[in-house]
């Protein structure tokens, strides 16, 4: 599937696709059913499900008069690309500044998160 530059969601998309990350397929009404206390019309819930279709973060397929709604990659994925997407230019003028950045950020969220780090890189050099 060919997608543009992935950019992180807004904070409506990123609701509806955690409801459709946790289940699916659903359809609007059922969306609708499992924003909790929100008081959303069903046609903003439709319209925001039928654009992130065409942004390709979503399939759907018609059943009935209504369509079922599942997303097209699953939440990995769509982090992953996020990331990339965000990261990929400022990598261009040299990747220190950036490395530093992201490891101090780790750090101060969880510490944990350094030896998580490292663990990764051990596995991305056996493998290469």
């Amino acid at each position: 599937m060919a997608l543009r530059a992935m950019r992180a969601l807004g904070e409506l998309e990123e609701r509806l696709m955690s409801i459709l990350w946790d289940e699916s397929p659903l359809s609007v009404r059922d969306v609708c059913a499992r924003l909790k206390r929100t008081k959303l019309a069903y046609t903003t819930v439709m319209t925001t499900l039928d654009r992130l279709h065409k942004k390709g973060l979503l399939a759907r397929t018609k059943e009935g008069n209504a369509f079922l709604y599942v997303p097209a990659m699953d939440r990995t994925e769509y982090q992953r690309r996020v990331v990339e997407a965000a990261l990929g230019p400022m990598f261009e003028d040299g990747a220190a500044p950036v490395l530093a950045a992201f490891v101090d950020v780790a750090a101060k969220v969880d510490e944990g998160n350094l030896a998580q780090l490292e663990r990764l890189i051990a596995e991305h050099k056996r493998r290469k």
